[in-house]
């Protein structure tokens, strides 16, 4: 089978008469929630806000213990790699995979477990504390433990999390604990069973919720809980979820719906941070933003009473590149420096042709050196080609 590069979807820009019509209903959209931001922010101080201006005491680090590969021509400097360990996954939800599914890279071109490890621990000498595998769904992967195992032993590495949709996570985790795995997201968007299966083609939920009882079980604090919004299919959940942090120490992670290749993103379908703060607020008081750290992708508050926390993660709206952090290694080798950008460099094919760690660092800083200030607005990215979410790791 050949590989997938760029399929004649993704190249194709959608017709600008359509864009001026979600334009116009996202426009609808921040005239009704602007006065929520507002109020919003006079709650809030300057102090506790997730970074909108990059502040140089936290963004950049001195060089004598890390490598200026990581920082970039904006002073940022990433410490936060997520490796996507496969391309697969048992689900099919609707904004990471086209109904249609995805071609699959053949095995040949994915990289290695000792690649994989390679190219951890250069990242990880070089600066980077927090590693997070992601796919696909990384659990699938025969060799999780073993991964875990060894990336868990780099030294210098402060956190190995994972993102998961919990189908097979419950029978796998004390061992992954055991392995090192100190971190976790749960990726779940509805509590209703029959909705579950309608929004990822396929059934589980209740392993869902076995998989965050069991990591809640096994210590994690917080389990973070990932819940992707659009509007008509489980935005009439929101507090429902927020109800569930009444006596469960987890974090509820709201997320706006974000586009992707072949998820057939519309601004109809997005739910904007201010609307759905909104919501909670109108159904809960004592709803208080927390502080932020300026890398965090997240706006976050704890609510009077309630054990768990709540989240927003705004990319859409209100997004949080000045204080990006973050790098991306595809499963297929590809180094991708922003979640947005369709730019992507291989490292995959250096390695197997014989380069050293010293020729990797120059592709992987020159890549990084090239990452913009922002990425574009909602719109144009709509209209970007790039992967579907499966193949650039949730």
């Amino acid at each position: 089978m050949m590989r997938r590069c760029v399929s004649a979807l993704a190249r194709r820009r959608r017709p600008d008469r359509t864009v001026d019509t979600m334009k116009a209903g996202f426009q609808c959209l921040v005239n009704v929630s602007s006065s929520i931001r507002a109020t919003d922010s006079q709650r809030c101080s300057s102090t506790c806000a997730t970074s909108c201006a990059t502040d140089p005491d936290v963004l950049s680090r001195e060089t004598s213990s890390s490598s200026e590969m990581l920082v970039d021509s904006f002073g940022r400097f990433h410490n936060y790699l997520r490796i996507s360990l496969t391309e697969r996954c048992n689900l099919r939800c609707h904004y990471c995979m086209p109904a249609e599914g995805v071609e699959l890279t053949p095995k040949s071109e994915l990289l290695s477990h000792d690649e994989i490890i390679r190219i951890a621990d250069l990242f990880v000498t070089s600066g980077v504390n927090k590693i997070r595998l992601t796919g696909g769904e990384p659990t699938i992967r025969k060799d999780i433990e073993d991964i875990c195992l060894h990336l868990s032993g780099l030294k210098g590495l402060k956190t190995l999390a994972m993102t998961t949709n919990g189908i097979v996570l419950s029978k796998k985790l004390p061992k992954l604990k055991q392995c090192g795995l100190n971190a976790l997201n749960i990726s779940l968007d509805t509590l209703v069973p029959a909705k579950f299966e309608f929004m990822t083609r396929r059934k589980g939920h209740s392993k869902v919720l076995e998989s965050i009882d069991a990591a809640v079980e096994l210590g994690y604090s917080p389990v973070k809980v990932n819940c992707v919004i659009m509007r008509g299919i489980n935005d009439d959940e929101i507090c429902n979820f927020v109800e569930w942090t009444r006596h469960k120490p987890i974090n509820v992670r709201f997320i706006e719906f974000m586009p992707f290749d072949g998820n057939v993103w519309n601004v109809k379908k997005l739910v904007p941070y201010a609307e759905m703060l909104d919501k909670v607020r109108q159904s809960y008081k004592g709803v208080e933003r927390l502080q932020d750290h300026p890398t965090d992708t997240a706006k976050n508050f704890r609510i009077d009473g309630h054990v768990g926390t709540i989240s927003f993660i705004t990319s859409m709206t209100e997004h949080f590149c000045a204080g990006c952090n973050r790098l991306r290694l595809l499963a297929d080798g590809n180094f991708k420096v922003c979640l947005f950008g369709p730019s992507e460099v291989s490292l995959r094919e250096p390695i197997r042709n014989g380069v050293d760690d010293a020729g990797l660092k120059e592709i992987i800083g020159a890549a990084v050196k090239r990452k913009k200030a922002k990425h574009a607005g909602m719109f144009d990215i709509a209209k970007t080609a790039n992967r579907p979410m499966i193949h650039i790791g949730g």
